[in-house]
């Protein structure tokens, strides 16, 4: 599948992105994936190219390109126990730093600079989220209710600072979240607010898993939760978009 890296001009300058597409002359639905806080790394470009192996452009920003292009900080090809602390703790200043003014001009940024890609066709798009990224994915498509159908973030918060998004969301929903991120009452509260909502939605706890159960290079990995997140993924964006 072909690759690129591109540079997406925002209102602080430019973000660095990898993108992944299929290997032909159509035009192909949009994805815009935000990656966890570790960042654009070799299993976000993995994850992105098996979504462009069924059909789709997705294009992966660096969250953080206010501080520097990928990579801000030198990853170990695993990350466990014994290093998680040390990368945490150089992260968290970055966190701390991004506003939900900033997550919203970014939002409008990337969005625009995916729908300008000759690549991708002119329907609606899907906002992918790990982690930190369900976040930002909740945001964008809050922000672009005509134009994100499809939005899917997994063991990542979807609210935070006090605002709420979750009404302003029109696109199909799943939320996959991990069993230490959220118990069972949470769940319920969070789905009770989706059903007021009027949301098209799925919102479950993936079951054993921990927080960053998705990514296979960290500890919490987990390969039943990975492959039940391709699934429903698989399932939400082919419900949702255009025919890949």
């Amino acid at each position: 599948m072909p690759n690129k890296t591109l540079q997406i001009p925002t209102r602080d300058g430019y973000a660095d992105a990898f993108a992944a597409f299929p290997d032909r002359l159509e035009a192909s639905p949009g994805i815009l994936m935000y990656p966890d806080a570790f960042g654009i790394r070799p299993v976000l470009r993995e994850m992105a190219q098996k979504l462009a192996d069924c059909g789709y452009f997705v294009l992966v920003p660096n969250i953080f390109y206010r501080h520097g292009p990928t990579p801000l900080i030198e990853l170990p090809d695993y990350i466990g126990e014994e290093n998680r602390p040390a990368i945490v703790e150089q992260l968290m200043p970055l966190i701390n730093q991004h506003t939900t003014e900033q997550a919203y001009s970014d939002a409008r940024a990337n969005v625009e600079f995916l729908l300008r890609q000759s690549e991708v066709s002119r329907g609606p798009i899907g906002v992918i989220g790990y982690c930190l990224g369900g976040l930002l994915a909740a945001r964008t498509a809050a922000a672009h209710p005509g134009v994100v159908a499809a939005i899917a973030a997994f063991h990542g918060p979807v609210e935070a600072d006090g605002v709420s998004t979750l009404e302003k969301i029109k696109a199909k929903i799943h939320f996959g979240h991990a069993e230490s991120d959220v118990d069972i009452d949470g769940l319920g509260r969070l789905n009770s607010r989706l059903d007021e909502a009027g949301l098209d939605y799925t919102s479950e706890i993936y079951p054993g898993t921990a927080h960053g159960f998705t990514m296979s290079d960290t500890d919490t990995f987990d390969l039943g939760g990975m492959q039940r997140h391709w699934d429903r993924l698989r399932s939400l964006l082919d419900s949702a978009l255009p025919e890949a």
